[in-house]
């Protein structure tokens, strides 16, 4: 999940041993290792593949008035650069009085949870540059536990999001254990409170409104769940399960059964996160799989350059094991075995005669002085009903290092067995519309710093200001999380210096 702090400074100067004692190949460590030469610390994609992988496997894979019918609009920062930040993060107001809580936005999971007070093992500063907060339910005058015989607490229980044990009576808390694959993990137990939140109406102008939801009290995290690096309060599940909150909102009259995402590729990152349906003109739809716990799609074909991949069908069938998903959680793209190698094969026939291909242990690399735009093609996923989902370079690459004017890049998709999961590599600089009540998603090219038209259940359009501010008001950048040292920092430089020089 997050990479040791302490190790990098120590494999940069591995890599530049290896670099200055071997040929080209040996300046190319294990799969996506390399560290770019900005005075950043980065994160090796194999911490970023246990991050994801963890996951996966944990999931199955200002007081308001009372709540008004609109576009419920939350702010987004974050973004998708691994190096950087790696994650999109919104914000929630919770209790009485009211505290806000960063939380990671995810469509992988269903339940919005924070950390509570006290909590064993979990953070409290973030290499972020955010202010963790834990919430105390004993301090808030709205605030109740769920007991183990609440009947949403039943519904729960039966989707594996709940934990009572038998020997529990009836007022026992309702409990949970969200397990990650690499044995890191959270557990607490579901209260009921009020969250605040802004309503965009008809008129365009924003109302502050609250109602009252079921969200997770967490007082343990264990693993790399305890890690400062790219720590937040909480995970803010946006799955269909009865529980989530947008489940929630929608059966209280507050937000239509659809919520619209546009995340901002860039380095300072931010974006868009609204309940409710972004209208442009050049959205494409495709239907959602029904039944299933993840926002799985049908992918039929991949393209490149126009051409598309001899990839047997079958694999991107929907099954317990394999199947297409949507999940905002995820950083990278997980490609299905049986696509990987030729996607990979294509893309690096289709570059540009200019650009030089590495490859080390797997992993294709290319070094090129060209733009990423000129220098690599473009792919395209194609979806039931034949929507299109172009795939930028910069959705298919990861920007390892640069020496003047050449620059390093990765393929940053990997490989799966079984479920192709779209993470937020290919998910950035776009719209995406979950459209719930008539279980489809679409998704358009957008520049996600620009504002949106949306509509909620009344039909009407809402214009939303999709700006990015902190707490106080002011735009929020992101200059990296550590810098790495000077020294380290040029002991990287001279490794792409003599590399590039060859």
């Amino acid at each position: 999940m997050r990479p040791p702090e302490a190790a990098l400074a120590a494999a940069l100067v591995a890599v530049a041993v290896a670099a200055l004692l071997g040929g080209a190949a040996a300046a190319f460590p294990a799969a996506l290792t390399l560290e770019r030469a900005l005075p950043h610390r980065g994160v090796p994609a194999e911490h970023l593949r246990e991050r994801d992988r963890a996951r996966h496997k944990g999931r199955g894979l200002l007081g308001g008035g009372p709540a008004v019918a609109g576009v419920v609009d939350f702010p987004v920062e974050g973004s998708a650069n691994p190096y950087m930040v790696g994650l999109y993060f919104t914000r929630v107001k919770l209790g009485n009085p009211a505290k806000e809580y960063f939380v990671q936005i995810d469509t992988g999971s269903d339940i919005l949870w924070v950390a509570c007070s006290p909590c064993t093992g979990c953070p409290t500063s973030s290499g972020l540059n955010i202010q963790l907060e834990f919430f105390n339910p004993d301090s808030s005058s709205t605030s109740s536990r769920i007991p183990c015989s609440d009947d949403r607490c039943t519904a729960a229980l039966q989707t594996g999001e709940a934990l009572c044990q038998p020997s529990d009576s009836p007022s026992s808390p309702c409990g949970y254990t969200f397990t990650y694959g690499d044995g890191s993990g959270t557990s607490g137990y579901y209260v009921s409170d009020t969250m605040y939140f802004d309503t965009v109406m008809g008129n365009e102008q924003t109302a502050n409104s609250s109602a009252s939801v079921v969200f997770g009290c967490s007082n343990s995290q264990s693993g790399d769940l305890m890690k400062t690096d790219r720590a937040v309060d909480g995970i803010f599940g946006f799955g269909q399960h009865e529980l989530s909150v947008i489940s929630q909102l929608y059966s209280l009259g507050v937000s239509p059964k659809t919520f619209s995402h546009c995340l901002k590729g860039s380095d300072n990152g931010g974006g868009i996160l609204v309940l409710g349906e972004i209208v442009e003109p050049g959205l494409v739809f495709t239907p959602l799989v029904p039944s299933q716990p993840h926002y799985n799609l049908i992918l039929e074909s991949i393209a490149v350059s126009g051409q598309k991949l001899p990839i047997d069908t079958s694999l991107f069938a929907t099954s317990n094991t394999q199947g297409t998903i949507v999940d905002s959680g995820t950083t990278l793209v997980y490609l299905v075995d049986g696509a990987y190698d030729p996607f990979i094969s294509a893309i690096a026939a289709a570059v540009s005669p200019s650009v030089r291909s590495v490859v080390s242990k797997g992993t294709q690399c290319f070094i090129t002085s060209g733009s990423v735009d000129s220098s690599f093609p473009t792919a395209t996923l194609y979806f039931k009903g034949g929507a299109a989902m172009t795939v930028k370079p910069e959705n298919y690459l990861l920007q390892q290092g640069t020496s003047d004017n050449t620059v390093l890049w990765c393929i940053g998709w990997q490989r799966s067995q079984g479920i192709t999961i779209l993470g937020d590599l290919v998910l950035k600089d776009k719209i995406f519309v979950y459209d719930l009540g008539n279980m489809r998603m679409g998704w358009a090219d957008y520049d996600c710093s620009l504002s949106v038209n949306v509509t909620s259940s009344s039909g009407k359009n809402q214009y939303v200001n999709t700006g990015q501010f902190d707490v106080n008001g002011s735009p929020r950048h992101y200059s990296g999380l550590v810098p790495t040292g000077v020294a380290v920092a040029l002991v990287h430089m001279l490794i792409f210096g003599a590399l590039f020089s060859r």
